[in-house]
Formats: C-alpha cells, sequence, structure tokens
C-alpha cells in the first residue's frame, strides 16, 4: 500500500469507517429516492411532471437552509452534525415504511403529500449532511492524500448509486408486485450501519477552525470568497448548468414506459447506469489521477456529457440507452473529481463548511432543480425534445466558461497544491 498513494490513504482507519458509512448512506439514500420515484410514478400517476415536483420539494428547502448550514459546519463538530442528519434519516425512513404499510390506513391515506413531505424534511437535512460531509472528510487526511481521498469518495458514493436504485428496482417490482414498504425496511436498517461507522471515527480527528462572525455575517464572507475566486466559480458553473440541463435522472421512468416500453425492473438497472460509468472511470482515474492536465479534462468531459446526453435522446433500443447513460456518469465523474479538489486545494480549512454549503446550492441543488426542468420540459416540449434541449444547452455552457474564463483550460492541480503548501 505504501508504494500508491491511492492505497496509501487505506491505512488511515478514521478514513476506511468514513468510506464505509459514505457507502451505506448513498446506498440508502438513493435507494430510498428510487422508491420515492417508483411510487409517485406508478402508484399515483403516471405524469412525469410530478416526478419533476420530487426534485423541487427537495431542493427549495436545501437551498434556503444551506445558506445557514455552512455556518454551522464551521463552527460546530462535523462528527456530531453527521451524526444527527443520519439518525433524521432513519426516522424519515421508519416514516415511509409505516406510510408504505397496508395495515396502517391512518398514513396510507395521506398517499403523494407524505411522500412529498418526506422530501421537503430531506432536504433540509442534506443541507447540513452537504456542508458537513466533504469538509470533515478533508480532516481526516493529509493535504497530499486530498484528490485520492476525493476518488475514493467517488467510488463509495458511485458504487452505492448503483446498487441502491438496482436494488429498488427489483425490489418494488418483485412478482409484478408494488413493495414499497420492503424497500423502505432495508433503508432503515442500512441508515443504522452508516450511524455504526461513523461514530467509530475519533469524534475530533482535527479540530475545527472557530467563526467569530454572526450567521448571516458568515455566509457572505462564504458567498464572497466563491463570487471572488475565478477558478472557484468557474468549475461550480460548469457543473450546476452542466446537471441543471443534462440530467434526465427524473423522467428515466417516463422513458423506460414511454419510449422502451419496459417496467420497474429495466428502470432499476437504466437508473444505475450513470453510475456504472462514474465506477469505470474512478478505476482510471485511481491509476491516473486527472492532476496535470485538470482544467482541459474538466471542459472536455463536461463537453462529452452534454453530447451523450443527446445521444441517449435519440436512442431507442434499451441498451442503447444503456451505454449512452453510463457514459454520462463516466464523464461526469471525472468533472466531479475535479471539482472536489479545486474546492479542497483552493479553500482555507476556516471556510471549508461555507464554500461546501455554497457548493450544494450549486451542485446539489442543481440535481434537484434539474430533475424539476426535466419534468418541466418534458411536459411542455415532448420528452426526447426536452432530453436534446438539455444536452444542447450543457454544451452551449462549456463553450462560455471557456470564453469568460481561457485560463481554465490550463488548470493544474499539482500548481495548486505547490500553492497551498508554500
Amino acid at each position: 500500500m505504501k508504494s500508491i498513494p491511492s492505497l496509501q490513504i487505506l491505512n488511515i482507519s478514521a478514513f476506511r469507517s468514513f468510506i464505509l458509512a459514505r457507502f451505506l448512506l448513498t446506498f440508502a439514500i438513493q435507494m430510498q429516492f428510487a422508491t420515492i420515484y417508483l411510487q409517485v410514478y406508478y402508484e399515483y400517476t403516471t405524469n412525469e411532471l410530478y416526478t419533476g415536483f420530487i426534485g423541487l420539494a427537495e431542493a427549495l428547502p436545501f437551498i434556503i437552509t444551506s445558506f445557514f448550514s455552512g455556518h454551522v459546519s464551521d463552527t460546530k463538530d462535523r462528527r456530531f452534525i453527521i451524526l444527527t442528519c443520519v439518525a433524521l434519516l432513519f426516522l424519515g425512513a421508519l416514516f415511509l415504511l409505516l406510510n408504505s404499510l397496508s395495515e396502517i390506513t391512518l398514513l396510507k391515506k395521506f398517499g403523494l403529500i407524505a411522500l412529498f413531505g418526506s422530501v421537503v424534511v430531506f432536504g433540509l437535512v442534506r443541507a447540513f449532511l452537504s456542508a458537513s460531509t466533504h469538509p470533515f472528510m478533508s480532516q481526516l487526511v493529509p493535504r497530499n492524500l486530498y484528490t485520492h481521498s476525493t476518488t475514493w469518495n467517488s467510488i463509495a458514493w458511485h458504487i452505492a448509486a448503483i446498487l441502491g436504485p438496482v436494488a429498488a428496482g427489483l425490489i418494488y417490482g418483485y412478482n409484478n408486485g408494488k413493495h414499497a414498504d420492503w424497500c423502505h425496511g432495508i433503508n432503515c436498517m442500512v441508515f443504522i450501519g452508516a450511524i455504526f461507522f461513523i461514530y467509530k471515527i475519533p469524534k475530533q480527528a482535527k479540530a475545527n477552525a472557530r467563526v467569530e462572525e454572526s450567521i448571516w455575517q458568515s455566509t457572505r464572507v462564504g458567498l464572497r470568497f466563491v463570487f471572488s475566486n475565478k477558478l472557484v466559480l468557474s468549475a461550480l458553473s460548469l457543473d450546476l448548468f452542466a446537471v441543471l440541463f443534462g440530467g434526465v435522472v427524473a423522467i428515466i421512468p417516463a422513458f423506460t414506459d414511454k419510449i422502451l416500453h419496459l417496467g420497474p425492473e429495466a428502470y432499476g438497472l437504466l437508473r444505475t447506469a450513470p453510475a456504472i460509468g462514474a465506477v469505470i472511470m474512478a478505476g482510471f482515474m485511481f491509476i491516473y489521477p486527472p492532476q496535470k492536465k485538470a482544467g482541459l479534462a474538466l471542459l472536455v468531459s463536461v463537453s462529452c456529457f452534454g453530447l451523450f446526453t443527446i445521444l441517449f435522446a435519440l436512442s431507442q433500443q434499451y441498451w442503447v440507452a444503456f451505454a449512452c447513460l453510463l457514459l454520462t456518469g463516466a464523464f461526469d465523474n471525472v468533472s466531479v473529481v475535479i471539482r472536489h479538489s479545486i474546492m479542497q486545494l483552493a479553500t482555507p480549512d476556516s471556510m471549508r463548511g461555507r464554500v461546501s454549503a455554497v457548493n450544494g446550492i450549486f451542485i446539489g441543488s442543481s440535481n434537484e432543480i434539474g430533475a424539476f426542468e426535466s419534468g418541466f420540459a418534458a411536459r411542455a416540449l415532448g420528452l426526447i425534445p426536452s432530453i436534446i434541449f438539455g444536452g444542447c444547452m450543457t454544451l452551449g455552457v462549456v463553450t462560455a466558461i471557456q470564453w469568460l474564463n481561457p485560463k481554465l483550460s490550463r488548470l493544474n492541480l499539482l500548481d495548486l497544491e505547490e500553492n497551498k503548501k508554500a
């Protein structure tokens, strides 16, 4: 392990526990949301606009709360914040389990409202989780291993993102049934496992910096840093608009049903295709981390993400659609690793929580708002034209970012590491 930095990082026991917790937490969240999408689409409505509203229901409380969560992350114990958040997610999964049991008629009658209500609460919780997770990971490893920690984090996240929706699709549609209660029951157990591994991490792997400003002053400082740092802002903007316009996760149930004419089981595998591609790419980056030509790799990867989104819209065969989504995930993971590396290397330790919160507003909410945009565009333009539109917009964003910040294409992450050391 000592000869390969990507493996050497696993010698850190706290980081190993973090990665295991990250895997379980992501598995449970991905399975939970895949189940909610299936419930909304198959049990209550076959309208893709409603699946888009799921993203909006999470994004709005997430954005509002993120302006506060970054300050909390920089002033409080991040381990305690994460433990509290996962405990609340466990209670949410328990509520969804009760809501899905046919015997619980009191909760069952709320139906769609209960599902959307749980999504709103999850958006609130995720704001604190998002602002604390990456800064907490940075506390567990030395600076020279930041890029490798991001790669491992990405691998854990994407493998879980593969297994979660597949499990949801297979279990939910088992024997032509609608077994949401089974899915939510498994989620409860997985959340307990995540709590166990987070608890194993030492309480203070590294002391948090203390922020003396008020919440509003602290928030302004974080926003000012992001908007004054052209490198960070360019990286965030690329991911923001790529996911906002190019993401198709919310309308995969409708695409599977109306274009491919298949059921929930097929949806589960198709839903995980981007994550499978991301894991394959993570394996490549594990050996060849995108450091020396990071800026060029970032621009090319987002361009390819948009291109294969367009090709996905034109696909009529299941495995062609699967391959296109797989490649969107592969290229998206390149931009994810580079973006997180930039954030870790270009952000002072005392501001990581607030910058992560702003990153969450840019990126985390873009997934959910993008889901709403996808559902709305599919309803207004038609399913296939809306996907083509999103892919073309992504390509346009890459062109605009490169024009506004030509230096981005020459970015070398090794230079950032040396600058921070100096």
